[in-house]
């Protein structure tokens, strides 16, 4: 509850704390990000390089110049597909013993970890950006925070 000012209202903060993270769930968590991403890079590319060929063939070449587009669409749907799955993480991820929540603690959603996923692929074009994990301390990207998701590890 805070003052507002001279008018002796009184305004009350919507915005919940948040649970403590235990610290074991968080250590070793950039190593295995970086790589479940090389995993991760390595699948949705054969994935789109298929789905590019598959769409090729049977549209006898015609798509062939509409098709470029394919893999930020294929990483958009991989991505919020499998973090909003049951498992809570990409093929990647479980692999490496990590799971994608929301900061609440709660599943992420299809449109919250499909946006992770945006940001995170628009984040590499501004490579500073992913310096923000050293300065947070449950060790979030930005692109984390803006999709307000922190990602663990599964086993602690």
């Amino acid at each position: 509850m805070f003052d507002a000012g001279g008018d002796d209202r009184r305004f009350y903060s919507q915005a919940e704390p948040r649970p403590l993270v235990p610290r074991a769930a968080l250590v070793g968590v950039r190593i295995r990000r970086i790589a479940a991403l090389c995993l991760d890079l390595v699948l949705v590319s054969v994935l789109s390089v298929g789905l590019w060929v598959g769409l090729l063939v049977l549209s006898f070449g015609l798509s062939a110049l509409l098709l470029p587009p394919l893999f930020p669409l294929v990483a958009f749907f991989y991505n919020g597909l499998t973090v909003s799955g049951w498992r809570m993480a990409t093929l990647g991820q479980r692999a490496m013993d990590l799971e994608v929540r929301l900061a609440s603690g709660e599943p992420a959603p299809f449109l919250n970890a499909a946006v992770h996923g945006v940001l995170f692929y628009v984040s590499w074009l501004f490579p500073p950006l992913l310096l923000v994990t050293f300065v947070t301390s449950d060790k979030r990207c930005l692109h984390d925070i803006l999709a307000d998701v922190i990602v663990l590890r599964r086993s602690a």
